[in-house]
Formats: C-alpha cells, sequence, structure tokens
C-alpha cells in the first residue's frame, strides 16, 4: 500500500481518514453479508438478537442468523451490529425488519426468534417476540436455554444464606482490591512474587503457560462461569489480595474510608466460613461449569444435553456423598498456608437462628 500508493497518491489524499476507513469497512461487511445471502438461498431461518452498551456508552444490538445450508447442516452466521437509540421493543423490532431487508430477507421465512429474557424481548404483549410473531406466526420463540441455566442458578444460590452472602463479599474484597491501577499493579507484584517463592520452595511446577500472572475478575449475574472464574482468580491470588488489603488498612495516605473497606474486607477474607465456601463453590462450579460451556456448543442437540445433565447430576451426587472428607483436609491445608484460624470442630454447633425469641 505505502509503496504503490500512498506514495503516488496527488496532495494529502492518503485514504487513512476516518471516513475513508469506514466507507472501507462497509464495502468489505457487504460482500459478507452477500455471501452470507447466497448461502442461505431460499431457506427458511431462525434469527437470534441480543443488544449491550458499548464504550462508548451507545446501544449496540447484534443479530445473528441460524439456517440449514445445502448439505443440511445448521449454520450460524454474524449479520450486522447496529446502534439503536434505545432497547425498546418497537424499535428493535424494526431494526430487525430493516436488517432483513437490506440483505433480501424476508420476515414471513423467520421459523425461530431466540432472544434472552428480559421484558422487552419476550414480552407476551409488546416484545419483540410478539411483534414479530404478528408479521410471521412461525417464528417461535426460545428463550437462550444456556441464559436460563445460568439465571436459575443464580437464584438457587442466593436461597442458600451463606452462599449469597459470600458472594457478596467476594464482589466487595474484589472492588476494595482493584479499586485503583496502583492496587491492582500492588496486586500483580505480590502475585508474581509468591509464585516465584514457590517455584523456588518447590511447590509448584514449571513449564510452558504454567503459572500464568492475571487478575481478580468480577461475576456476572447473567454469566455463571463468571462466577466460576471470579472464585478460581480469588482463591489463586488470595495471598496476594491478602498482602494488598493489609497494605491498604495500614496506608496513611489514603482515607479513612479507603483504610475500613480495606479492613473489612480483610477481616472477611481471612474467616474460615469465607475460606470453606470459597473451596466448596469452587468444586461445585468446576462440575456445572462443564454443562454450562457443553450447552454453549453450536453442534450440540437434545440428546446429548440431556446426557450431559445427568452426568453433571451424578458428579453432584458423588461430590455429596463422598467428597466432605477431601474439602475439609483441602481447606485446613490452604488454612494453614495463609494463617487463617481453624475452629474447633469438636466443639458442638449452634446455628445462628433468623428467627426472633420470646
Amino acid at each position: 500500500m505505502k509503496d504503490v500508493v500512498l506514495e503516488n497518491a496527488p496532495g494529502n489524499a492518503k485514504y487513512t481518514s476516518h471516513q475513508v476507513q469506514e466507507e472501507i469497512l462497509a464495502i468489505l461487511s457487504r460482500k459478507v453479508q452477500r455471501t452470507i445471502r447466497e448461502e442461505i438461498g431460499d431457506s427458511k431461518f431462525c434469527i437470534m438478537v441480543d443488544e449491550a452498551r458499548d464504550e462508548s456508552k451507545k446501544e449496540q444490538m447484534a443479530l445473528v442468523l441460524r439456517f440449514p445450508d445445502t448439505e443440511g447442516f445448521i449454520q450460524e452466521r454474524f449479520v450486522d451490529v447496529i446502534h439503536v437509540n434505545d432497547t425498546l421493543a418497537l424499535t428493535l423490532k424494526e431494526t430487525i425488519c430493516t436488517v432483513l431487508a437490506n440483505n433480501n430477507l424476508n420476515v414471513e421465512d423467520i421459523r425461530g426468534q431466540a432472544y434472552d429474557g428480559a421484558s422487552n424481548m419476550r414480552g407476551e404483549w409488546n416484545g419483540v417476540k410478539a411483534l414479530i410473531l404478528k408479521a410471521c406466526p412461525y417464528a417461535y420463540y426460545i428463550h437462550c436455554m444456556v441464559h436460563q441455566l445460568q439465571l436459575a442458578l443464580v437464584a438457587a444460590s442466593r436461597e442458600v444464606h451463606e452462599v449469597h452472602n459470600f458472594f457478596q463479599h467476594a464482589n466487595f474484597v474484589i472492588n476494595v482490591v482493584s479499586a485503583s491501577p496502583k492496587r491492582n499493579d500492588e496486586l500483580l507484584a505480590n502475585q508474581a512474587a509468591e509464585i516465584a517463592r514457590e517455584i523456588e520452595l518447590g511447590d509448584l511446577d514449571t513449564g510452558k503457560g504454567a503459572n500464568q500472572i492475571g487478575s481478580l475478575q468480577r461475576p456476572a449475574d447473567t454469566r455463571w462461569s463468571s462466577h466460576f472464574k471470579s472464585i478460581r482468580s480469588l482463591r489463586k491470588m488470595f495471598g496476594a489480595t491478602i498482602i494488598v488489603l493489609r497494605s491498604i488498612a495500614n496506608d496513611r495516605s489514603v482515607t479513612q474510608y479507603s483504610r475500613g473497606d480495606a479492613g473489612g474486607a480483610l477481616r472477611i477474607i481471612v474467616s474460615f466460613d469465607f475460606v470453606f465456601i470459597l473451596h466448596l463453590m469452587e468444586r461445585i462450579m468446576k462440575i456445572t461449569d462443564v454443562l454450562c460451556q457443553t450447552l454453549q456448543k453450536k453442534s450440540m442437540d437434545i440428546l446429548n444435553a440431556l446426557d450431559t445433565l445427568s452426568n453433571t447430576k451424578v458428579l453432584l451426587a458423588d461430590l455429596r456423598e463422598e467428597g466432605w472428607e477431601p474439602l475439609i483436609e483441602e481447606v485446613k491445608t490452604f488454612c494453614v498456608k495463609h494463617e487463617v484460624e481453624i475452629p474447633d470442630m469438636s466443639r458442638k454447633y449452634v446455628p445462628y437462628s433468623l428467627s426472633s425469641t420470646v
């Protein structure tokens, strides 16, 4: 490009302005869309739609088409991402119809629509689902199965007070430690020092790709796998997190509110209850995450999904029946390593009652 075009271009015609670059990208995207349209042919198709806010705080809607190719295999093609002024059902429906019309696709050929469970999408009377059904009565709606599973897991976890409180406390700890780039850099430095120390003592195996330095992950309710990643990152960086919290709590240069938050987070993270549930949830979600990831595979069918679900239930039952002793020993070892006080297991356990007594 430089030798052939830029050096020979007259004046300041460099073709590198944002406007020209956007025009080039638009041409390329139209070529891709035409290829997808040719691949669809006369086949019926399903639409999958989701919207999210980008870094510039603009709502963007993504549209994916699912259809059988000429050999009968199901294909999924990302067609377009469009800026929408709002997420009202009518706006999204009109945008979907516009994108389909621009690609010479007929709304009446829709045979399925898949969205998340938001009211503007699945509303019985005025949701996108209902508006599309008015134009095409064969466009059956399917709530994303993985999204349903994630929401069900989150709702179920909140019914157990200890688990619900654990995730709230874990979020609080992560927010305190990751509140500024300075704290995050300190966290990474402490983690690198801890990894080097454990390698020197022979506690960690070395090799290509092993012992990577990462950061604490924040969980999201609509992404249950993000909870698993959050727990794994917190456990992996447990020692480095404690060091950062102690540093903030004793730093007189920061505000008293920051010191107070760090002190509260430190008391939470070094409690036996927190460490125990951290290990317990990691084991549970290591099993359920396999199901979540499997259900998102494009090649998954209902029979394989049911088989994977059955295997998940068996593994969870095995964990309940035979996994407690290994779990307790693992937690005790972890507590000794990080100087977390272990309660006397032989003492009588008195559960806290939420009901008032007279």
